[in-house]
């Protein structure tokens, strides 16, 4: 059985992850840190100074990187995929974690519920490799990517409630487990503890941010909500739409990654950019994926948008094409509704307009990576390069 750390044994162990944390955040050797620190202890302290230092040999090293790695590994894809930035995000996870630590039972297992989805992470990835392109200061940049993160995670859960989604990802929703009118206080809960992870920056220019962006993804969501079975091919409708519920998030972790940083003003800007249309390239693609994925790829039904009277690129391309026999129109008008969209997921599957919808999210990619031009190279802009690729190639 091990014998508990003494207050003498854990003062080496405590110290050395401070030591370990400023070489992780300042890039620096931690064995240079490390013998600084040996050296000042021994020259201002003796032979208490030699104590420590034969105590500090007899233990492990700490490092932020180490506890973040210790916390909860990332998958290795995650972490060629995010480079820099990839062994922090373990650090972000415990921060969503904490807001489950409540006294009452039943608000705790909703919380655990509402943030052990999982999910890639990409957002708050993003916001870390903002903020690398100038003081990576974690103590500022962790709380900005868990807000960001926890933002979109409570949009997820009021769309589930407004959609009656039995599962999201292949795991019951939170409106399964714990009813309706639970689940909208649950997401109204979380996104308070978003607003409060936002305030720990101390910059009001990226609460500023926040606050705008909860309001146009509202917008989003609304706008989808009431435009339900209603027929259009506006594509330009369709692109204002999922700006708000989608893209308006990707481009405020970017740039709000940059200010926190206190990133060159020059920098902000083409963040902002970069984002946008990386989060335009992510949701175009994911609404080809809806009728190209499958059910289990995608932890819902092949063509669900469309089954709840949602229209997006590839079924307003399709509409475009089929002026004379249109089974969307006729579906949405109330005529064998559910025979008719199926037969409209089906034609639109075989046909052309995927690619047309996939030329458009490439469209959308160039001006990610154009806006990446103006970032000075380096790991922070190679991982955000490659980030633009994955979002193209991905499957789920």
């Amino acid at each position: 059985m091990a014998l508990p750390m003494t207050a003498s044994a854990a003062t080496p162990v405590l110290v050395g992850g401070v030591c370990g944390r400023f070489a992780a955040r300042h890039e620096v050797n931690p064995r240079l840190v490390r013998v600084a620190a040996v050296a000042l202890a021994v020259s201002s302290a003796g032979l208490a100074g030699v104590l420590y230092l034969a105590l500090w040999l007899m233990t492990p090293a700490v490092t932020a990187h180490a506890a973040s790695e210790a916390v909860a590994p990332l998958p290795s894809s995650a972490r060629s995929l995010y480079g820099p930035v990839a062994r922090d995000l373990p650090l972000v996870d415990e921060m969503l974690k904490s807001i489950a630590q409540v006294d009452n039972d039943w608000l705790r297992r909703m919380l655990e519920h509402a943030v052990s989805g999982g999910g890639k992470r990409m957002r708050p990835a993003i916001a870390l490799l903002a903020g690398r392109l100038g003081d990576y200061d974690l103590d500022r940049l962790v709380p900005l990517a868990a807000s960001v993160e926890l933002l979109h995670t409570a949009t997820l859960v009021h769309d589930d409630v407004i959609d009656a989604a039995p599962e999201r990802r292949g795991q019951p929703t939170a409106a399964a487990l714990f009813n309706n009118a639970s689940s909208v206080m649950l997401g109204d809960l979380m996104f308070a503890h978003a607003a409060e992870f936002v305030a720990r920056t101390g910059n009001i220019r990226v609460i500023r941010n926040f606050a705008a962006t909860l309001g146009v993804m509202a917008q989003g969501e609304l706008k989808q909500d009431m435009a339900a079975y209603e027929y259009s091919e506006d594509v330009q409708r369709y692109l204002d739409r999922i700006y708000g519920k989608t893209a308006s998030l990707f481009a405020t972790a970017a740039e709000n990654g940059a200010i926190v940083s206190g990133a060159p003003e020059a920098y902000v800007e083409p963040m902002r950019r970069y984002g946008e249309a990386l989060g335009m390239a992510f949701q175009v693609v994911d609404d080809i994926l809806d009728f190209t994925g499958t059910a289990a790829e995608m932890g819902k039904p092949v063509g669900s948008d469309l089954l709840a009277g949602t229209l997006t690129l590839p079924a307003i391309l399709y509409m475009q094409r089929s002026p004379d026999d249109n089974p969307i129109q006729k579906a949405f008008e109330g005529t064998r509704r559910r025979a008719n969209l199926q037969r409209a997921i089906e034609e639109i599957r075989t046909s052309d307009v995927l690619d047309e919808s996939m030329a458009s999210a490439r469209h959308f990619a160039s001006l990610a990576t154009a806006a990446l031009e103006e970032i000075p190279p380096g790991e922070p802009r190679d991982s955000m390069s490659a980030l633009v690729e994955y979002v193209l190639e991905r499957r789920t």
